[in-house]
């Protein structure tokens, strides 16, 4: 049993993510602005812009509901906090909001020694939405160049050489950056079929999901069975969003993008292989099994 503290854990990736770790017996916190809608764990107020707030909150957060009983330190963090996507908030204060708190969450762990961090980089990595630029290649893996085309994108990859450069500094924490695709709820899958009569609609991010179920699941085996080091790789549905066979989706919108292996018929155009390889992951749910 591990003592976790979840920055971010009132989100939609967040909530998943603590019931995943609770129901897995791991002692929980989950550090936010915004309380929770429902009590999973116990809750911790922090602004991670503070520094002082992030190290507090990863040396004395409680550790269980029932006992409050303190721990001196976080064995790992899951580190999701900050403005979730772009176009939330004008560019340069998602930018500054989202690296000046994941370098205080990434700072704060190491000076402090925590074990492991596992935290939530992007798919936008990629060069979403592809349409100034095109895939270089599909399936996409890690070794897919990086486009950053906004501040959200580009915060994530700065936090990428943040990760590499701490876990550097204090070998003794590792890092373990997720590059989620397009978080999904299951609540959410009925809007899937308004997308069916047009591939275009999802083209940008070439029709990829994840259920926050296995984001919860991804970032529970980074905690228990992830790399040493500083990693990273995609977080994706084991499917895409569409009925159309995957190779028709890109011989329809992407016809000069060079398909590089051999393609199940819905298979996901976001290869989550190397999560797979470095800590077990598998995604579990589908759209295509609801209801």
């Amino acid at each position: 049993m591990n003592s976790v503290v979840v920055t971010g854990g009132s989100g939609k990736a967040g909530r998943a993510v603590i019931r995943e770790l609770v129901e897995h017996g791991h002692r929980v916190v989950n550090v936010d602005l915004v309380p929770p809608a429902e009590s999973l764990c116990h809750f911790l107020k922090a602004d991670l812009n503070d520094m002082g707030q992030a190290i507090d909150a990863l040396r004395r957060a409680a550790g269980t509901v029932e006992r409050r009983r303190p721990f001196e330190r976080a064995d790992a963090v899951v580190h999701l906090a900050g403005i979730p996507a772009p176009g939330l908030a004008p560019d340069v204060t998602t930018f500054q909001n989202n690296l000046m708190t994941t370098y205080n969450v990434f700072s704060a762990a190491t000076l402090l020694g925590v074990g492991r961090v596992v935290w939530a980089s992007s798919e936008t990595l990629f060069g979403l939405p592809f349409t100034r630029e095109t895939p270089a290649f599909a399936p996409i893996t890690e070794e897919h160049p990086t486009l950053p085309e906004n501040g959200y994108a580009l915060a994530k990859g700065l936090a990428e050489e943040m990760a590499r450069q701490m876990h550097r500094w204090n070998p003794h924490t590792a890092f373990l950056g997720l590059r989620i695709s397009n978080l999904i709820d299951p609540s959410e899958y009925p809007m899937f079929e308004s997308w069916q009569n047009d591939p275009l609609v999802r083209q940008w991010n070439l029709w990829s999901y994840v259920d926050s179920r296995d984001v919860a699941l991804a970032c529970r085996l980074g905690i228990e069975a992830g790399p040493a080091g500083a990693q990273h790789c995609i977080i994706a549905a084991a499917d895409t969003v569409m009925r159309r066979p995957s190779r028709e989706l890109l011989a329809s919108c992407f016809p000069q993008v060079t398909v590089t292996r051999a393609i199940g018929e819905f298979e996901s155009l976001q290869s989550s292989d190397l999560a797979r390889r470095l800590f077990g992951y598998q995604p579990r749910h589908s759209w295509r099994a609801h209801g």
